[in-house]
């Protein structure tokens, strides 16, 4: 995996009673990453800001890296909405607040 993120995100882990975990994740997790504008998904680590530990129900600030960028690229903006998931179950709703890898900036 790269050093440096591709975009910084807030995260929003949701509870057993959303459908999400039931237990805790550490920074460095690396669920799948969807975006509303493709059917791909991709893998993406999430390394928290001031946190170790993400409980169910927490909202977090993280840095993201995603497995490959090429898919993605011109096509990711501060504010857009994404789902992080464990296979087919969301298990939480992520906002990117900055793009980091300006290669992924989407175009004016």
């Amino acid at each position: 995996m790269k050093s440096t993120p591709d975009f910084i995100a807030e995260l929003y882990y949701r509870t057993k009673a959303e459908g999400g975990r039931s237990t805790p994740v550490w920074s460095k997790y690396r669920p799948q990453i969807k975006f509303p504008f493709s059917d791909m998904q991709t893998s993406g680590q999430q390394m928290f800001i001031d946190k170790e530990t993400v409980h169910p129900g927490d909202t977090v600030t993280a840095e993201i890296t995603i497995i490959s960028t090429e898919p993605f690229r011109n096509m990711l903006y501060p504010g857009i909405e994404f789902e992080f998931r464990e296979g087919l179950r969301v298990i939480g709703i992520g906002k990117i607040l900055e793009i980091v890898n300006k290669e992924l900036l989407q175009l004016a």
